[in-house]
């Protein structure tokens, strides 16, 4: 919790020149209490701690697939697994068109963008409940247990995205130059995710099971992304409400950024989206902000 302190030159109620005989310690009154506005979101102790921040993201790193008989051979995995699966219900079975790119390639261009989002949905919501403990014990920016989680499965992606570029050379595919937009499709991803688990951060350690409500929100929301299927299949007249959806904007750019497949995203829905998911961080971090207060007395 962010303090503030108030000192105050009085001693019982009188004036501190009045006081004779007492130390210079005992005039000195300090108040302690939250600080209020946006002050309250002292977003500059990240940097102050940021030696915490890098030990924190070590230990996701290490922590993640401990005790795993595979480790991480857990990052290919997962993706793959699920690319499979798609492959075979909507590329073989349903063979919903793709623009001439390989299913499994135009399946997993989307699947990585949405696991990253996932992550930092479920590192954001459980960041109270599950360091509860430590937040117990001692003091620090409660909102590095969630940057953690996130740069933590930026190199999770990273090392995915080998298993992707050693597809789209087997199949003789030349990223876009709009490749250097990657890291804005992130960083919307990112903020939308922080912003959706923020806002319920706090409710999930007083009540458990709203993060199994946020389970099928979040599988809903992928099928209302274009994940497994082209935005094309969407209606014309529904295409631009569609793509107010952050989500959507983050992998068609990222599928178009590197297999030049799809649409492009429009500047004005980026825009949209961009905003949308920077107000939805902040009303997210105000909420966190409030709820970390009284963390240890819910928990």
């Amino acid at each position: 919790m962010t303090m503030q302190k108030t000192v105050s030159s009085s001693f019982n109620g009188k004036p501190a020149e009045l006081i004779k005989g007492q130390s210079d310690a005992a005039l000195i009154t300090i108040l302690i209490e939250p600080a209020s506005g946006w002050s309250a979101l002292n977003l500059r102790e990240i940097w102050t701690y940021r030696d915490l921040l890098y030990f924190l993201t070590w230990r996701d790193i290490k922590t993640r697939y401990s005790q795993t008989a595979l480790g991480p051979l857990w990052i290919f995995i997962q993706p793959l697994f699920s690319m499979v699966l798609y492959t075979l219900v909507f590329g073989v079975v349903a063979k919903l068109p793709t623009g001439g790119i390989p299913y499994p390639i135009f399946s997993y261009a989307g699947l990585l963008p949405w696991g990253f989002f996932g992550d930092a949905v479920s590192g954001s919501l459980t960041s109270l409940l599950t360091n509860r403990d430590l937040i117990g014990k001692i003091y620090f920016p409660r909102l590095t247990l969630v940057l953690s989680r996130i740069l933590s499965s930026l190199l999770d992606l990273a090392i995915a995205m080998l298993v992707l570029f050693g597809m789209m050379f087997y199949s003789q595919l030349a990223p876009n130059w709009t490749l250097v937009f990657v890291p804005l499709y992130l960083m919307i991803a990112a903020l939308t995710g922080m912003g959706i688990g923020l806002c319920f951060s706090g409710i999930v350690v007083k009540y458990r099971d709203v993060g199994n409500l946020i389970g099928y929100f979040m599988r809903a929301l992928m099928f209302a992304s274009p994940v497994v299927y082209s935005i094309e299949l969407i209606p014309q007249e529904w295409r631009m409400v569609y793509e107010l959806n952050p989500m959507t904007n983050v992998i068609l750019g990222f599928r178009y950024a590197l297999l030049s497949a799809g649409p492009a995203p429009q500047w004005l829905t980026l825009g949209i989206s961009t905003v949308l998911a920077v107000g939805l961080f902040l009303v997210g971090l105000f909420i966190f902000k409030r709820v970390e207060r009284n963390i240890v007395d819910i928990a």
